[in-house]
């Protein structure tokens, strides 16, 4: 017999921590040095991250209301079907195994193999173990591949023992490196700034809606995976309350650290530095602390990014059990196990690709595909909101968005927004994405051909 529920297992402070665990990743300590140079200004920066921090919340707000509607395994997948219809959940579906989640998963796995090499020597790109000549093109595996799968492999086998395990790592993990970056950003205030802060510069020349435009694609980058908290619905206590609860603890503790560390880096080195750096995390750390305090950031970045992928793993898991039991996904994915009650089979299968494409290296040059469609899911989901609220007005709504129709409306702006971007400044990868997303179009049809039962 195979079970057909999930164990609720998780409070708001797991949920919480799932939230703080998946947006906490490498982007601030490496792609946070696109907001200095696309604003060169420290209050201008600082407003950024802010700004990034107030339209998240938006989303949070606008999630936790579907979430407290429909609190079932999958999230976004629901929100979509049940406003939209079915094909709209698959397709979202559809994205998340075959490019956005598992891409993302080996991307984080990787780089946490690749910051591990610091410490490690053998772990290194230039350590090719495997090199496999295939026409123009040779496919190659060095050691921080081989290390990025590993971890990929570790952590789905914790998950796969079952949701006290799994989230239990993820918890712990995701305290570990929150306190860490705390404690390294106090440390930095503790000793005098290199730099000083002039917040009332004058402004830069140039078009500051431009550059506020390219420093938001910076700070949305690190505050991404907000959402993902929704996909373990299913597995959330009195979800009426905790989902939001989780969502929003999480968003604004984000934010808070979000603001610390970009204080910390704006006293570390003057703008020009800060937006010049490949590693912009360790270099303030080493400025204000030392060589020491760059290898404790560098440390530090590795527990993160542990983190950051244990939770992708839980999280997105849950996507693909509630299509394959609707019949639109793999039929083997419609399992639950009897005694650990989590779905293995959809944990397996997610590994198995995620660890895939970490090998064979694609997994970077997918995402940037996928941003694009990404954001179209996301304002598609804002308007869920509406539509659900205009098709369904007497719905149990144990919690309803604050401010609304406001909340929401700007959370379905800001997607647009990113989505005209992505089509004006990567027209190419953009409909590479849609190309992707097509693929999905021919597989439902036939997935909704198969005898069902």
């Amino acid at each position: 017999m195979l079970f057909r529920s999930l164990v609720r297992g998780l409070g708001a402070w797991d949920t919480a921590l799932i939230t703080i665990g998946i947006m906490l990743g490498s982007s601030i300590f490496v792609a946070a040095a696109l907001v200095p140079r696309a604003l060169p200004h420290p209050s201008l920066v600082l407003g950024a991250w802010i700004v990034g921090g107030v339209l998240t919340i938006a989303g949070a707000l606008t999630y936790a209301e579907l979430g407290a509607m429909f609190p079932r395994a999958g999230g976004q997948y629901h929100f979509l079907k049940e406003a939209f219809g079915p094909f709209s959940g698959f397709m979202f579906g559809w994205a998340s195994f075959l490019v956005a989640q598992s891409a993302a998963n080996a991307y984080v796995a990787v780089a946490f193999a690749d910051y591990l090499g610091a410490f490690i020597p053998p772990v290194s790109t230039a350590h090719v173990i495997l090199s496999v000549p295939l026409g123009a093109w040779t496919w190659q595996v060095n050691t921080v591949q081989l290390v990025g799968a590993a971890a990929i492999a570790a952590l789905t086998a914790i998950n796969y023992l079952g949701l006290k395990e799994g989230a239990g790592v993820q918890n712990v993990l995701t305290i570990l490196k929150a306190a860490a970056i705390v404690l390294l950003c106090l440390a930095g205030f503790a000793v005098p700034a290199h730099t000083t802060v002039n917040w009332f510069a004058p402004l830069p020349t140039g078009s500051l809606a431009t550059g506020l435009g390219v420093a938001l694609v910076g700070v949305f980058g690190a505050y991404d995976g907000w959402y993902q908290a929704t996909f373990v619905s299913g597995e959330i206590r009195d979800p009426e309350r905790n989902i939001l609860r989780g969502l929003a603890g999480g968003v604004i503790s984000m934010t808070m650290i979000y603001t610390l560390v970009n204080l910390t880096y704006l006293r570390a080195l003057p703008l020009d530095a800060l937006a010049a750096s490949p590693r912009i995390g360790e270099s303030a750390a080493e400025a204000l602390l030392g060589p020491t305090g760059g290898r404790l950031m560098a440390l530090s970045v590795i527990v993160v990014l542990l983190g950051c992928l244990s939770s992708g793993i839980l999280t997105s898991a849950r996507i693909y059990l509630p299509m394959a039991q609707d019949g639109v996904f793999f039929r083997a994915l419609d399992r639950i196990h009897p005694v650990r009650r989590v779905p293995t089979a959809s944990l397996v299968a997610q590994g198995i690709w995620s660890g895939v494409l970490a090998l064979l290296g694609t997994y970077e040059t997918l995402l940037g595909y996928v941003v694009f469609v990404l954001f179209v899911f996301h304002a598609a989901t804002g308007v869920a909101l509406f539509q659900l609220r205009r098709s369904r007005p007497d719905a149990t709504r144990p919690y309803r968005t604050w401010g609304y129709p406001w909340v929401p409306l700007i959370f379905v702006l800001t997607s647009l927004a990113f989505v005209i971007n992505a089509l004006i400044t990567s027209p190419r990868d953009s409909l590479i994405g849609v190309g992707i997303l097509a693929l999905g179009v021919p597989a439902y049809t036939w997935w909704k051909r198969q005898p069902q039962g």
